[in-house]
């Protein structure tokens, strides 16, 4: 536990903030040769990720939509681009490769990269059936490279150091969960040429897509059960259009209901017709709650719980009724600065830490934040839980 966090003892909650001390960067010289195939949004995002990170470079980018490969090259000084990813996948200069297409099709991509000999960093979730979540699964055991399921939780550095505290008397039992993932936006987007619009929007496709539960809600699902060390047994769902009443057919609201092995349960809210609060895991306990905000972590302590006597430094802020605290790394450096609330949250995105990890995999032989196989339980649960909302039924996991 990090001496530098404290808790408050004030009447009511008190909330500390988790600033965790960050690694040092890996080193590689020649630098890792990344082939990322998919410059979509995700894609571009991952390309900015990497080009903060010394120890890779981006040699090559593949997309079969010209326009988004032009797009892509302009993030990837002197990169090679192409349209078929499987050219690059005899290079040497490629060794490692992400795939960051979409969901329905990683499992093309992520089987061939592996068979060819490079590492793979795919893109969470996995796959948008089971099917392909296991195929890729599977390869990814028998490959002799790195394998690295994109779900950022387990590399974010606020996250790893709040789930000592969870792990810790600080939490105690575990009353419930509360979970969302809301941003107002339509998950449409403009194709330049009509032909495309399906492709594009493929996310509102019924036929490739598993909807809110399967691309947003498998990734905070991984996080609880990361945290929890337990696993989902039995998901209801239902979802409703709210707001985007376009002609699609998904939902653009979905709230899920988890029970998880140990008995507590997990509400998920996940929407696309608000933004109130974003995306955050909340884990109520007997001693404390511990809130989760990805670039920002709180723990607030139960007037009763038993006293800690953690050193103090604090920026204080309120939340509602509340009075927090906010813990920043090097706080009294930053005090006599004139800096304090300059090193609150994280200096980087989790997906910044997420390809960290995966590149000091390839290059230190160090683990990986998240594998294949807890990324493909992930997965599955998300696609189950989507499942549960397009049938409006409870469905049992583990009888998968």
């Amino acid at each position: 536990m990090h001496r530098r966090d404290f808790i408050a003892s004030t009447a009511g909650l008190a909330a500390i903030s988790f600033v965790p001390e960050l690694l040092a960067a890996p080193i590689a010289d020649p630098p890792l040769g990344i082939a990322v195939v998919g410059a979509g949004r995700q894609g571009r995002a991952i390309m900015a990720e990497i080009s903060k990170l010394p120890a890779a470079k981006i040699v090559a980018v593949a997309d079969i939509d010209p326009g988004r490969l032009r797009s892509g090259l302009g993030r990837a000084a002197g990169a090679e681009g192409v349209e078929d990813y499987r050219v690059l996948l005899g290079r040497k200069e490629v060794q490692a490769v992400v795939v960051a297409t979409p969901t329905f099709t990683h499992r093309a991509i992520a089987i061939d990269s592996m068979a060819a000999g490079k590492h793979v960093y795919c893109e969470a979730p996995l796959a948008s059936t089971v099917e392909d979540t296991q195929a890729i699964a599977d390869a990814a055991g028998k490959a002799s490279t790195v394998f690295a399921a994109g779900f950022e939780g387990r590399s974010n550095p606020v996250y790893k150091l709040a789930r000592t505290f969870f792990r810790s008397d600080s939490v105690r039992t575990l009353v419930a969960i509360r979970s969302q993932n809301v941003q107002k936006t339509s998950w449409r987007f403009p194709a330049s040429d009509p032909a495309r619009e399906k492709a594009v929007n493929w996310r509102l496709d019924p036929e490739v897509s598993t909807g809110l539960a399967g691309e947003l809600f498998s990734i905070q699902l991984d996080v609880i059960r990361w945290y929890t060390s337990q696993e989902p047994t039995l998901v209801r769902g239902e979802g409703s259009i709210r707001l985007w009443d376009d002609g699609r057919t998904l939902a653009d609201t979905v709230q899920l209901d988890v029970k998880l092995a140990g008995g507590a349960r997990v509400q998920w809210l996940g929407s696309l017709a608000t933004s109130f609060e974003g995306r955050n895991e909340i884990f109520l306990g007997e001693n404390a709650t511990i809130k989760l905000a990805w670039s920002h972590g709180w723990l607030f302590k139960e007037a009763d719980a038993p006293t800690q006597g953690w050193e103090v430094y604090a920026n204080r802020q309120q939340f509602h009724n509340d009075e927090g605290i906010t813990l920043i790394a090097d706080a009294t450096k930053l005090a006599s600065q004139g800096k304090l609330k300059d090193g609150v949250g994280l200096p980087n995105p989790s997906l910044y830490y997420a390809l960290e990890d995966f590149i000091r995999a390839c290059v230190e032989n160090s683990p990986v934040g998240c594998d294949a196989a807890q990324g493909a339980a992930s997965t599955i649960g998300g696609i189950l839980a989507h499942q549960a909302v397009t049938e409006s039924r409870a469905i049992e996991i583990g009888a998968a």
